[in-house]
């Protein structure tokens, strides 16, 4: 089938992360798959910033126009009559036989993906209303289930530091190269018992882990070598992390005796690669992610034994300078939270055996 073009009518100077409007349309149109002519065209008013999640819904529905406060922003046309639509949009006047969208109808538009209603942002662009855009820009894209610390205490830092980033020209990849090199840092720090370094050290690398992600979103700068890097490094170094902080509990004066160190790194790492294999399974199983499926397992991912948590367990055992006993924690804690996840897959299992449809509380 093929795609409608993308288009921009009117011109706006004022910069959304560190670049203009029509830039930014440009992106969405390039990183969603727009032809650069076809048989209908959306047309975008540089008046307005939106969600990209407008395009989206609208590339496939043509004879659709988008307003906010009754002026139209986005429009779904045919190729003939593009022109005319386009001088209508500018003069702010309705268009006549399309079907109407209004972006501020609480209903919101359904999101496929996340298969959830939603209510995409479209604002007004101008130099006073960037701050609170872009605030809503970051918030579309800081969507879904994680764990609380991404969810509470990582939010406001993460997005001072992708506003700062957007504005110096730092790419989500250059993002993804520092927190790399911090990464190793905290490891050999961990290793060698140098645990509040490593912990310093681990924090700022966590907190870039959200802003590359982030930033690639809000700036549409996202690429397959970016995902790919990113996600590698977020699947490969947790284990090692675990493993040289065990290690490390011997120069710190805290070591564990061979048993209990090789019963702990057999433990994570069982518990870690077990974990995914599950989540794998179920995603594979019944197309959704096993965090999403009823409302306890979105609580449960909260607190799971993913990196962030299990953090916060090595910080509580070094603050009673009992770093041993942190690492112990996390192997009790991997265990139990693979217990968790294998009961759920089996549940999951049986709920579709007795015929009924597994459906996403999320939907």
């Amino acid at each position: 089938m093929t795609s409608p073009a993308l288009a921009t009518i009117g011109d706006n100077s004022t910069h959304l992360w560190g670049m203009t409007n029509a830039e930014r349309v440009r992106r969405i149109s390039q990183a969603q798959g727009f032809d650069e002519q076809g048989p209908t065209i959306i047309l975008a008013h540089l008046d307005y910033a939106f969600d990209p999640m407008w395009t989206t819904y609208l590339k496939s529905r043509p004879g659709t126009v988008v307003t906010r406060n009754g002026r139209p922003v986005l429009a779904h046309v045919g190729e003939v009559e593009a022109n005319e639509a386009a001088a209508l949009m500018i003069a702010g006047r309705p268009l006549p036989g399309l079907k109407v969208i209004e972006a501020e109808d609480e209903a919101g538009i359904l999101n496929e993906v996340l298969r959830k209603r939603e209510r995409p942002f479209m604002e007004p662009l101008t130099p006073a209303t960037v701050p609170a855009i872009e605030r809503l820009s970051y918030k579309g894209a800081y969507k879904g289930v994680t764990d609380v610390l991404t969810k509470y205490l990582w939010p406001e830092w993460a997005f001072r530091l992708t506003q700062l980033s957007a504005r110096i020209g730092i790419s989500p990849n250059g993002i993804t190269a520092i927190g790399s090199v911090l990464c190793i840092m905290a490891t050999v720090a961990f290793w060698y018992g140098w645990f509040w370094t490593g912990l310093a050290t681990g924090l700022v690398f966590m907190v870039l882990d959200t802003v590359d992600g982030k930033l690639a979103r809000c700036t549409i700068t996202s690429s397959k070598l970016g995902n790919a890097w990113d996600h590698g490094v977020d699947l490969v170094h947790p284990p090692f992390w675990w493993w040289a902080w065990a290690a490390g509990c011997a120069p710190y004066g805290r070591a564990l005796s061979d048993e209990m160190f090789w019963i702990v790194i057999g433990t994570m790492l069982f518990g870690y690669v077990a974990q995914r294999l599950i989540e794998g399974a179920f995603i594979v199983r019944f197309g959704m992610h096993i965090h999403v499926w009823q409302k306890f397992d979105s609580d449960f991912r909260l607190v799971t034994a993913r990196r962030n948590p299990n953090m916060v367990i090595l910080l509580a055992g070094l603050l009673i300078g009992r770093p041993d006993w942190g690492i112990i924690g996390v192997a009790a804690w991997t265990a139990i939270s693979l217990v968790v996840h294998l009961v759920r897959l089996l549940q999951a299992m049986a709920v579709k055996r007795a015929g009924v449809a597994m459906v996403s509380w999320l939907a």
